[in-house]
């Protein structure tokens, strides 16, 4: 959820991975579900089904201690009587966790087609997968998993093609929780630094080593979250963290971000502070970016997930002092590229749909930018490669990519191969041949290289994905929304879907942090729709779909808008007949676990199923943990202000349980390592729903161990939890048994 955090080795890898709804900017993952299309004489014999399956033996919950705690604010007396379990390192917690997945697990064993799931799923997913490759130094490299490995292994060849090992992540731990989240090289390729995550958390440690003998260089740096990794020649490099906060590292509050320097070869105790730490202006998310040709470095530094202030230093010059580009945060602006004292800026600073400008780095202010690709009607993302801008538009969520030089003269519109999502085209600025990957949710990631000068694409790479997309199809549609907003979802299945309103179907949203839902292939999605069951996901306001504007209507006091829209997105698979209550789920992570969280409790007629994923659930204390309180941009604070505090309580999850009312099937999915949306929230929305739960829709909560909010999980664990939700979630639409998959 962060703006400035890197949740994958790069977008490429998780293009080729097949698993993620965007890519960073901030990527999230999607969880995509296995469902079986339930061939019945008519409705009623299915809704009689739907009534008896996934009842067939009584569960018996943990008992939850409830306390007495009790918060004012504003005069308003608030319980918070699972506020205990906030305490992630006490004993009383780690049983209450044990428990639960004792019961949970229980559950899901009694589920007869689990395993089937658990091994269509390996089926499927055991094909070679291969990213982008990238130029540093004197080689290409390129990150393939084999089909099953944990974890993708990072390759590299030379300019003979031939092929070896460069790091190997599956051998950093027995069981593949130690992850590689990013790496970085240095300017003439051969030194690397990467970090990894040990268990899912965010907190980093990072090794350098040779790249020429893969010997380690200097000590292993710890302690860094929430960083890049930007090299100042082979000196050393800049990166970004937090003080070690007191108490767990996994839920103690953080907000004191700060850029360090590393010097090679000295220990990281003398590493030099750059930017960051003064109580006079804390800033929760500082990042440092090293300008290519390793003149210029940018400081960016936030105090939440939306705006930056931006300042510029010349290296060139001993102890040259900072000079301010912006002096506020009404903005979100970073580098893009330069050329020798001209920057090349990307900024919505009075340009909400983003556009490029330039500036002369003697004068950088933002009155003296010059525009270079001026802003349009749609958002723009874009990359730099071969000495040309691609500009990628997102068109209704779709991409639609325009080659121009540095000056801004158009040099092309790229023909895509079909509707869908590119990620890629960057490069140095020496190459000629640039690679871009193209995916949609029918169609797995085919990688094509791009010749910058005769605007050419070819395959590069085929998937070798054991899926026939020409059985699917992808349909856009716009729907109304309560306030009358038209909202765009894409809704996928089998072709020749009999639109009857008994198909299984997951409608999936995020809506939030200018976070963009676009178009992308998933293995789990592509098993789902083989059986024949339907997949959508709407576009939400909160999201970046729209640019700026969008954004702002799904946030803080206007946060409604997202569900108002999720809800309708329902309705409207209903009214046309897709599917009906009985067999609607509805799921969503992070933000989007938020999201599933807050209609479930509003609207628990409209589905059958809720699938809240490491959701941010309690919105009266959800920016006291980590760096929570960098989310008040899209959120607000009890803090805030009374009416702030009474709009947030009004929707929050965990304060909006009722009894007596029959909540729909659900089943919480978080993990013990999570740092980013702590495991608490999780925690106190099960609770409440165990109490006050009422007939005989299970109430689980499904709690990963050593694992974190998400990236990096092993692909082992992934495939168990997605066997886990879709064996839940059939068996609670009264599906009976699997069909077998088409050949």
């Amino acid at each position: 959820m962060k703006k400035y955090i890197a949740l994958s080795v790069s977008a490429a890898l998780l293009a080729a991975c097949g698993d993620n709804n965007k890519q960073q900017n901030n990527v999230q993952t999607q969880a995509s579900e296995q469902v079986v299309e339930q061939k019945q004489d008519n409705q009623d014999s299915q809704q009689a089904s739907a009534s008896s399956v996934g009842k067939a033996f009584a569960l018996k919950y943990p008992e939850t201690r409830k306390g007495e705690v009790v918060d004012v604010y504003y005069g308003t007396e608030v319980a918070d009587p699972y506020r205990w379990l906030e305490d992630d390192r006490s004993v009383e917690t780690g049983n209450w966790v044990k428990a639960q997945n004792e019961v949970t697990f229980d559950y899901l064993e009694q589920i007869p087609y689990r395993e089937q799931l658990k091994q269509r799923l390996q089926e499927l997913w055991n094909y070679e997968k291969v990213s982008s490759p990238f130029i540093e130094g004197d080689y290409q490299y390129y990150y393939k998993n084999d089909g099953l490995q944990n974890q993708y292994v990072l390759y590299r060849q030379d300019a003979e093609g031939n092929e070896q090992v460069f790091l190997d992540p599956n051998t950093f731990s027995e069981d593949g929780t130690t992850s590689m989240s990013s790496i970085s090289f240095s300017k003439d390729g051969s030194l690397a630094a990467y970090a990894i995550s040990e268990g899912g958390s965010d907190w980093r440690k990072i090794i350098v080593i040779d790249t020429a003998t893969g010997e380690q260089v200097g000590d292993t740096l710890v302690d860094v979250k929430f960083s890049g990794i930007s090299w100042r020649n082979n000196e050393g490099f800049y990166y970004s963290s937090y003080d070690k906060p007191e108490g767990s590292e996994l839920s103690a509050k953080t907000d004191q971000h700060k850029l360090y320097f590393h010097k090679l070869g000295e220990p990281q105790s003398k590493d030099v502070l750059v930017f960051g730490g003064t109580d006079a202006q804390k800033r929760r998310y500082v990042s440092g970016q090293v300008t290519e040709d390793g003149r210029y470095l940018l400081i960016s530094g936030a105090v939440s997930t939306s705006g930056n202030d931006l300042y510029l230093k010349d290296l060139t010059k001993p102890d040259s002092p900072l000079v301010t580009i912006l002096d506020h945060n009404k903005s979100d602006t970073y580098l893009l590229d330069s050329d020798g004292e001209t920057l090349y800026l990307v900024t919505n600073l009075d340009a909400p749909n983003m556009k490029v400008v330039k500036v002369d780095a003697k004068n950088p202010t933002s009155d003296n930018w010059q525009d270079v690709i001026a802003e349009t009607e749609h958002v723009l993302s874009p990359t730099v490669g071969g000495g040309y801008i691609f500009a990628e538009y997102m068109v209704d969520a779709i991409s639609k990519v325009y080659q121009y030089d540095m000056n801004g003269k158009q040099v092309r519109e790229i023909t895509l191969p079909g509707v869908g999502t590119v990620r890629g085209l960057t490069g140095k600025k020496d190459q000629q041949s640039l690679y871009y990957s193209f995916n949609n949710y029918t169609t797995p990631s085919t990688i094509y290289a791009f010749d910058t000068k005769t605007g050419d694409s070819s395959v590069y790479m085929a998937s070798k994905a054991k899926i026939n997309s020409d059985e699917f199809v992808s349909k856009q549609v716009f729907y109304t929304s309560k306030d009358g907003t038209k909202v765009p979802m894409i809704i996928s299945h089998k072709k020749g879907l009999k639109l009857d309103g008994s198909n299984p179907t997951i409608l999936y949203g995020y809506g939030g942090f200018n976070v963009s839902l676009t178009p992308s292939f998933s293995v789990a999605n592509a098993v789902w729709m083989e059986q024949g069951g339907i997949y959508a996901v709407a576009n939400l306001r909160g999201g970046g779909e729209y640019g700026k504007k969008w954004h702002l209507a799904g946030t803080q006091l206007k946060k409604q808008n997202v569900f108002d829209d999720f809800i309708a997105a329902g309705e409207y698979l209903i009214n046309e007949n897709y599917t009906s209550s009985d067999y609607l789920a509805v799921r969503g992570g992070s933000n989007g676990g938020l999201l599933v969280g807050a209609v479930m409790t509003q609207r628990p007629d409209l589905m059958k199923v809720a699938l809240p994923a490491v959701g941010v659930l309690d919105m009266l204390r959800y920016h006291t943990f980590t760096a929570g309180a960098g989310w008040a941009y899209d959120y607000g604070t009890s803090e805030q202000s009374e009416e702030m505090f009474k709009y947030l309580w009004g929707y929050s999850p965990v304060h909006n349980v009722k009894a007596d009312i029959e909540y729909p099937a659900t089943m919480i999915t978080t993990a013990d390592h999570d740092d980013r949306v702590v495991p608490a929230h999780s925690f106190k929305f099960a609770a409440q729903l165990q109490a006050k739960q009422v007939g005989d829709a299970p109430t689980l909560i499904r709690i990963e161990t050593n694992a974190g909010h998400g990236a990096g999980t092993p692909v082992s664990k992934s495939i168990e939890q997605y066997a886990d939700i879709f064996g839940f979630t059939l068996y609670n639409m009264g599906i009976e048994s699997l069909d077998k998959p088409s050949k």
